[in-house]
């Protein structure tokens, strides 16, 4: 190999673990505590819980064997080596818009720099027949629409750029778009205006990504947004749950030019449901200063929140994240803030933040009601107008957290 062949291979691998980032393959093919992406990582279904492969390049348990062609295949079509079909946990929906150059650094970077591990796939806890695969392949013929990305002569570079990441390797639609009966994303762009406008996996909430001003990214700016990606703050709010981890393996690590172009994208997004107006309320710092138990939840609020998230839910500039008008908060699925105040969430530990900050879990101490009437009462304070929140709720979140945590 020439001089210049090597340069341009050493390149092409390291452009490809850019895109491995871009793409978050770790957050999937790494399971807690294993090795780099060698798999084994449990995830949730309706049917049974699924467990990740190995995509390191071991011979025998890995894609050691695999051609670029065969790479392609499996991120695209969702169809392994010797035709196996992939559960459609594996966001090949999205990753069918990967270029040809992507797909190739890719394959060089995971066959040429990632350290093999012999690692054996573990079979899915799916029971027969459900857990027969064949089937998908009626599912890919409902609810793909394959296809490299195509450009959108309408929009600029930069734009289509930002779509390219947001709706390919960034699979951002794969957390923040709703399922449908077959457990498929409703839309995989933005010309269905269901497409990232908020979706629920694993008792969280990925919430709107659409224009709307209070539920959505409406209020913010594309500076809010390429900052946030980067370190996982805004001036008000903060990454929490599955979106911290995004942050910290995967968004904080892109150059500051596809962080503007997929801000440029998503403040495209036009608004979708209206929404009413909404105000701070100034009766609810003063109800809570005089301790005014006819406010449900309010005492809870004091006991446990208030600390760090200030009696007027404004929180801290950069530390603590606010609570009035947070979009997270607002949006009409409560499983995410059920969530939080249940087991307790920390934000992204970054390059230029690598200490993060934890809040703790409050389940262990607070019955399902109490979890109940704070949730309900950060939901409809501030100016906040979103429906309140059961304890037959918290019960389902809870049991399903306690559920997870036995079986890992």
């Amino acid at each position: 190999m020439s001089a210049a062949e090597n340069s341009a291979l050493t390149e092409q691998i390291a452009h490809g673990e850019y895109l491995a980032r871009a793409g978050d393959c770790a957050a999937c093919h790494t399971a807690p505590g294993g090795a780099a992406f060698a798999g084994g990582l449990k995830m949730s279904t309706p049917v049974g819980a699924i467990y990740s492969t190995n995509i390191t390049p071991d011979k025998k348990t890995g894609i050691g064997e695999y051609s670029q062609k065969a790479f392609a295949d499996a991120l695209r079509k969702g169809i392994t080596r010797d035709g196996t079909r992939l559960y459609p946990a594996m966001p090949y929906p999205s990753f069918a818009k990967i270029k040809d150059d992507d797909i190739r650094d890719l394959y060089l970077y995971f066959t040429h720099r990632v350290t093999p591990v012999a690692h054996q796939d573990r079979a899915s806890d799916i029971p027969w027949p459900l857990n027969m695969r064949w089937p998908l392949a009626m599912w890919d013929g409902l609810f793909i629409d394959g296809g490299v990305y195509q450009t959108d002569t309408s929009n600029s570079a930069q734009w289509n750029r930002g779509a390219y990441l947001v709706q390919g390797l960034g699979h951002c639609g794969s957390c923040h778009t709703p399922r449908g009966i077959g457990f498929q994303e409703k839309a995989l762009n933005q010309t269905d205006n269901v497409y990232l406008s908020g979706g629920t996996l694993e008792g969280w909430h990925a919430p709107n990504l659409q224009g709307n001003t209070l539920s959505g990214l409406g209020s913010w700016s594309s500076e809010d947004l390429v900052r946030f990606l980067k370190t996982g703050h805004s001036d008000k709010f903060a990454a929490f749950g599955s979106m911290g981890d995004v942050v910290q393996d995967s968004t904080q690590y892109l150059n500051h030019e596809d962080l503007q172009a997929i801000a440029v994208y998503l403040k495209s997004l036009p608004a979708g449901d209206k929404e009413a107006r909404q105000a701070v309320s100034p009766p609810t710092p003063m109800a809570l200063y005089n301790t005014n138990d006819s406010t449900p939840g309010g005492q809870g609020y004091l006991d446990n929140c208030a600390a760090c998230h200030r009696s007027d839910g404004q929180g801290y500039r950069n530390t603590f994240p606010q609570l009035a008008h947070n979009p997270a908060l607002l949006a009409a699925d409560s499983s995410s803030v059920i969530s939080i105040i249940l087991n307790g969430s920390r934000t992204p530990m970054t390059i230029n933040a690598p200490t993060g900050l934890t809040m703790p879990d409050f389940g262990w101490r607070l019955s399902d009601e109490q979890v109940a009437q704070i949730a309900t009462f950060v939901r409809t304070s501030w100016g906040n107008s979103a429906a309140p929140v059961t304890a037959s709720q918290v019960k389902a979140i809870r049991e399903n957290s306690v559920s997870k945590l036995v079986a890992q």
